[in-house]
Parts: structure tokens; C-alpha cells; sequence
């Protein structure tokens, strides 16, 4: 095989690279921004916000004081919210009623044995349903947070593969114009 021929065909196979990777990084790129301004903009809408630093959870206070006052408006700041606030409101409306964190399901349970069994007292029973509904509420509030806390980390990772499809394919671009350079400067005889 000439020589010349394999340059060429090795620059045109780069700057195809190129191509592919340039246009992978647009794409990308497009995918990050969605990602990121649908998650701001939709937890922007339900204006949720932390409260000032002296109503931050005891046991998360730490953790919060970052976030103190300010609205939910990242995928990384629903994700606190929902397990440094919320989870934490949970556990103790949950401890104050049946002494120890319970999940939904487990408290669910407990409601239709009492209920079914008619062992705890009308007074107990409400509060142990009060408690049902606090659980699934806030259970539900946190799979939307998540959710946007998911989103928003593919957003951030898109974001990532699109500086490195970018630089792959001005890599590959280089290569390819250097390759098609180096054409020139072979003898027109010369073989691999």
C-alpha cells in the first residue's frame, strides 16, 4: 500500500472522529442545559426554601447551615433537603408517636392491625393514621426531590462528556489536519 494513500485514509477516518465527536459534544452540551434549567426551573416554581439556621433540624444543623434561607434551586440542594430536612422531620414525627423512625409502609402496617385487631385506643388510631399520612406526604415530596437531584446529576455528567467529547474531537481535528499536512511532504513512491 502507498504510503500517501494510507495518510489519507487515516486523516479522513480523524477528521470523521472529529465530526462525530464535535457533534456529540453539541448534543451533549444541549442535554446538560436542558437538564440543568429544567431542574431549576422547576424547583424554582415550587419555591420550596430552607429554613434560617435556627430551624434547621438539631441532627442535620451541620450539614444545612450551607442552604440556611435559601430556596431549592439545584439538584444537589433537593437532594439535602430531602434527606437532611424532610427525612428528618419524618423520623421525628414518627419517634413521637410510636417511639422510634418508621417508614410509611411499616406505619401503614401498624394502622391496619390496629385498625383490624382493635387493640389501640380511637385516640391512639388517629394519631397513628396522622402519622400515615405525614409519612406518605413526606416520602412523596421526597421522590420528587430525588428525582430532580437525579436529573440534575445526568444534567452535570452530560455537562462533563461534553467538555471531553469536545476536546476529543479538536484532538481528532488536529490530527486529521496534521495528518493531510504530512501528505505533502511524502514521496510519491514511498510504501508501508
Amino acid at each position: 500500500m502507498k504510503r500517501r494513500t494510507f495518510d489519507k485514509l487515516v486523516s479522513f477516518v480523524g477528521l470523521g472522529l472529529a465530526a462525530i465527536l464535535l457533534i456529540f459534544a453539541g448534543l451533549l452540551n444541549f442535554g446538560a442545559g436542558f437538564a440543568n434549567d429544567s431542574v431549576q426551573t422547576q424547583l424554582a416554581n415550587q419555591n420550596i426554601a430552607f429554613p434560617e439556621e435556627g430551624g434547621l433540624p438539631s441532627e442535620t444543623a451541620d450539614q444545612l447551615k450551607k442552604w440556611a434561607g435559601k430556596q431549592v434551586t439545584t439538584g444537589e440542594m433537593a437532594r439535602d433537603y430531602s434527606d437532611l430536612f424532610i427525612l428528618e422531620h419524618m423520623n421525628a414525627a414518627a419517634t413521637a408517636v410510636i417511639g422510634k423512625p418508621a417508614t410509611y409502609s411499616e406505619v401503614s402496617a401498624a394502622y391496619m392491625t390496629a385498625q383490624r385487631d382493635g387493640v389501640t385506643t380511637p385516640e391512639q388510631l388517629q394519631k397513628i393514621a396522622d402519622l400515615k399520612e405525614t409519612l406518605f406526604q413526606g416520602n412523596t415530596l421526597r421522590g420528587m426531590l430525588l428525582e430532580a437531584f437525579a436529573f440534575g446529576t445526568m444534567g452535570v455528567i452530560a455537562g462533563y462528556a461534553a467538555i471531553a467529547a469536545l476536546l476529543g474531537g479538536v484532538l481528532f481535528l488536529l490530527l486529521g489536519i496534521a495528518g493531510l499536512m504530512h501528505i505533502r511532504r511524502t514521496p510519491e513512491d514511498a510504501t508501508i
